[in-house]
């Protein structure tokens, strides 16, 4: 069991501890990138084994690239590169190798943290699509002049759970309830300063009037599947996470949950954006966005409780 310490609420970010070394990418290689073949689904499940290959895996941070100095060209013939919020890997996952089986094309997948992707990408790092967890991260790496606006487009919205393994689990269906659990010691959710699941915790716990008896528990994750990997491992007594990430682990046979209520944060509209100057990566970036897009795409999507543009008002999920 993993007990290393995870970061406490309202300390600097550069405080040491285990979810802090998993930030940089490793000193002797450039590029560390996620194949779909690695994250595969069985069919119908996740395998418990696989599910914990997703939630180690996406506590990383995989674009290495702005950390090695000036970014190198991607070259035609490579694999085309997503950058994806964690909330996204295993639905991308998926979405990776059905697309891979109907076009013959590899796609290579970067999951990380919104706000560290977005400021990756301002640097340099070599990528052909983003998909961010907040559209306030795609606004931003537009705003720096990286990834073409015209492709900027809305492709899910996320909810946020409360969620525990099942031998942690204590019933709570509100986070009233957390809060007022004398036995839920540590609290885990992802950093709000970078992880808009992290922001939209932050932004339910101040709304429900609870945020400073919570705020003493708290500890943060490096992205929303570390925070996830935090309960998981025992590192903290429940976690605020993504509903897909919920889901999946549920396909797995892990977990307990219980979904809050999205008034409670702002909503959490995910937006994507091709990031490729190149016409030829473009026009294949746009053939896996219209894959995501597509009826297989979004059934898949829906399946891991992301709510999609046309089944969702301009308010986000309630509204809908």
């Amino acid at each position: 069991m993993d007990r290393g310490r995870p970061r406490r609420a309202g300390r600097p970010a550069g405080l040491h501890g285990r979810a802090d070394r998993r930030t940089g990418p490793p000193p002797t290689r450039c590029h560390r990138r996620l194949r779909p073949g690695r994250l595969r689904h069985d069919g119908s499940a996740v395998t418990r084994h696989r599910h914990r290959t997703l939630i180690a895996a996406a506590a990383l941070v995989l674009v290495a690239s702005a950390a090695c100095g000036d970014a190198q060209a991607i070259t035609a013939d490579e694999p085309l590169l997503v950058a994806g919020a964690a909330d996204l890997l295993p639905a991308f996952s998926e979405l990776g190798r059905t697309f891979e089986e109907a076009t013959g094309e590899e796609v290579v997948f970067s999951f990380g943290s919104s706000g560290k992707l977005a400021q990756q990408l301002i640097e340099g790092a070599p990528m052909d699509v983003y998909a961010a967890a907040n559209v306030s991260f795609v606004d931003r790496v537009l705003d720096a002049g990286v990834g073409d606006p015209a492709t900027q487009a809305t492709y899910a919205y996320g909810r946020i759970v409360i969620w525990s393994t099942e031998d942690a689990w204590r019933g709570w269906g509100s986070v009233d309830d957390l809060a007022a659990d004398d036995d839920v010691r540590i609290l885990a959710i992802a950093n709000p300063e970078h992880a808009p699941y992290g922001l939209a915790a932050q932004q339910a716990l101040t709304s429900a009037g609870v945020w400073d008896t919570v705020a003493p528990k708290l500890v943060y994750g490096e992205n929303i599947a570390d925070t996830q990997r935090l309960a998981a491992t025992g590192n903290a007594d429940a976690a605020i996470v993504a509903l897909s990430l919920a889901l999946a682990a549920d396909e797995a046979g892990e977990g307990t949950w219980t979904l809050l209520d999205d008034h409670l944060h702002e909503p959490l509209q995910q937006d994507l954006v091709v990031i490729t100057a190149d016409p030829d990566r473009a026009a294949l970036a746009a053939r896996f966005i219209d894959h995501v897009n597509s009826d297989d795409g979004r059934e898949v999507m829906r399946r891991f409780g992301f709510l999609l543009p046309g089944e969702v008002s301009a308010r986000g999920p309630s509204d809908g």
